[in-house]
């Protein structure tokens, strides 16, 4: 049995019995989804918990009576008089939106769908099911239209798929980092700046300077050169790149001086102004241009999530300006780039889309295949396999999007690779042929980690907030075990910084079991306890969060244990 089509029938099931719970409601929409499917209802009065468990009480009444689905065929006139008569107004609404002059109506018992199924067979064929949770979402999803209240639920085909799933979105909850990112005080979201904007506190302040530090470092090993450009720029620039156009809704624009202007919501319009500061030579080609650049995007406050999709945040940006005959190498050189990053930050396994010319895109169609085949060419000396998504590309050029994979198996949007010809096109960009003719690049569009925010956010999850010793902002907590050797506590932990450790100091009078117990639930890798004993011996006792009491060790010794450490980037 397909599981899309097992999931599709339970939530029809979850309408039939709130339906029959409260006959009132009317019924929106209810598709499967990749993790189970949901519903869409309007309810006088709000869901509330409770309301599940009484919703799956009758679902199963409605399984055990084993009734049959059965689909038959109705003229849209006949529907509609139908469904008028049923009081079910986003149905008639459905139904005159088909373009088609046949609708599909399911049956099972006395409950009435409008449905293009499938369907399973009859209602005694679901096994394992569980409904989530409980959340709004605006009919047609436009912000105009009535707010409908939406129940998630999945379902399997046996009761350990269902367990196992469940236990895996109880995992998830432990691991989310909005309630890592407060716990720790990594970051937090206040309404005094606004939704979607991080306020960054020390630690992860740390966190993502280590992570910025890493990743420029990489970029100048590998042959990129840093730009920095300003955030804002005139509306002209965006105008002939084509965002005004066809991402304005996402932009914020606003004048100065009878001048307008837009807080850039891409990196690429600055590199392109930089590459055509100067006359460029094919032998000045690849040119890679690498930006830590902060954008911002006007995104809807319903689809806000932590660091997960934010209003502001920074790319790890870089655009390769190259010739034609370049662009499957550079495109080779990003992918081990990408794998090379994702294998160093704990990420071992992924997977690869290809997106394609969208409805709406700027260029000629011969430039959009040489585009494509130059992404899916540099794939296949990779022997990497990948699905393709339709329609999905950027306005200016086909991608291939590299989604990580974390310890949860969940994958998290991460890498792009873009390849445009068309941008070049639009700012007139050219280079000096080997003829002294003048030529257009190809312009590689190309995020590594892509925006920080998120991958901080996945970095938290994967590691459930107990970040590996060279990502973690303390990576050392220093415990006298009492007032008398503060000092000497004091003294070790300047030891410590002075060889280029992230360390603090805990002198608080406070028992050690609590003063222990509180750097655990920090997540810091090593804790260092000193009471006279260490004084006297000018050793140090040694608790690892990983392997727990390691033993006495003296400084010289912990901070060569913990050098190798960082330095082979052990997970």
């Amino acid at each position: 049995m397909e599981l899309a089509t097992l999931r599709h029938s339970v939530s029809h099931i979850m309408a039939q019995a709130v339906k029959a719970l409260w006959p009132e409601t009317k019924l929106g929409i209810g598709p499967s989804i990749e993790d189970g499917f949901y519903y869409d209802f309007d309810k006088p009065t709000p869901f509330v918990p409770e309301d599940l468990e009484k919703i799956e009480a009758k679902m199963r009444e409605i399984v055990k009576k084993n009734l049959k689905f059965e689909r038959s065929e109705m003229k849209k006139p006949e529907a509609l008089k139908l469904f008028k008569k049923m009081g079910e107004t986003y149905k008639v609404d459905l139904i005159k939106d088909i373009p088609d002059e046949v609708v599909s109506i399911y049956k099972d018992g006395d409950f009435i769908d409008l449905c293009r199924g499938p369907h399973i067979e009859s209602t005694g064929k679901i096994k394992a099911f569980k409904l989530l949770s409980i959340a709004g979402a605006y009919w047609h999803g436009i912000e105009t239209n009535p707010m409908l209240q939406r129940i998630y639920g999945t379902a399997f085909d046996s009761d350990k798929e269902l367990r196992e799933y469940l236990n895996l979105i109880e995992e998830a909850k432990k691991r989310d980092h909005r309630v890592l990112g407060k716990q720790l005080e990594y970051f937090s979201m206040n309404e005094e700046v606004g939704p979607g904007l991080v306020l960054y506190h020390p630690k992860g302040a740390m966190l993502r300077t280590i992570i910025e530090n890493y990743i420029k470092n990489e970029h100048i090993k590998r042959g990129y050169d840093l730009v920095i450009g300003p955030h804002i720029m005139k509306s002209d620039i965006w105008i002939r790149s084509g965002h005004y156009e066809y991402y304005k809704e996402n932009m914020y624009i606003f004048k100065i001086e009878d001048q307008e202007y837009a807080i850039k919501p891409m990196n690429c319009p600055g590199h392109i102004l930089v590459y055509k500061s100067k006359t460029r030579s094919y032998r000045d080609l690849p040119l890679r241009l690498f930006e830590l650049g902060t954008v911002y995007r006007m995104e809807k406050s319903g689809v806000l999530h932590g660091l997960l999709r934010v209003r502001g945040f920074t790319q790890d940006d870089a655009h390769i300006f190259c010739l034609r005959e370049q662009a499957e190498d550079e495109i080779v050189n990003v992918i081990n780039f990408v794998i090379d990053t994702l294998n160093v930050f704990g990420f071992e396994d992924f997977s690869v889309e290809i997106s394609t010319r969208p409805e709406k895109y700027i260029g000629n169609d011969e430039d959009w295949e040489a585009a494509q085949t130059a992404l899916t060419n540099a794939l296949a000396k990779r022997y990497i396999t990948y699905q393709i998504n339709e329609g999905e590309g950027a306005f200016y050029g086909p991608k291939i999007d590299i989604k990580l994979k974390d310890a949860l198996k969940r994958e998290w949007q991460c890498a792009t690779i873009q390849c445009d010809f068309a941008l070049p096109e639009r700012f007139d960009l050219k280079y000096i042929g080997q003829d002294g003719k003048e030529y257009r690049p190809i312009m590689i569009h190309r995020v590594i980690l892509g925006s920080l925010e998120r991958f901080i956010g996945a970095l938290i999850e994967h590691f459930a907030g107990a970040l590996p010793l060279w990502l973690a902002p303390v990576q050392v907590i220093v415990i006298p075990i009492s007032e008398k050797v503060t000092e000497y506590a004091e003294a070790v932990t300047r030891a410590l910084r002075e060889q280029e450790l992230r360390v603090t100091l805990d002198s608080r009078n406070e028992r050690l079991q609590k003063k222990v117990r509180d750097a655990e639930i920090e997540k810091i890798p090593y804790m260092v306890i000193v009471g006279e004993k260490e004084e006297a011996q000018r050793n140090l006792s040694i608790r690892s969060k990983a392997q727990g009491d390691i033993g006495k060790m003296t400084a010289s010794d912990f901070v060569s244990m913990l050098k190798e450490e960082i330095k082979k980037k052990v997970r």
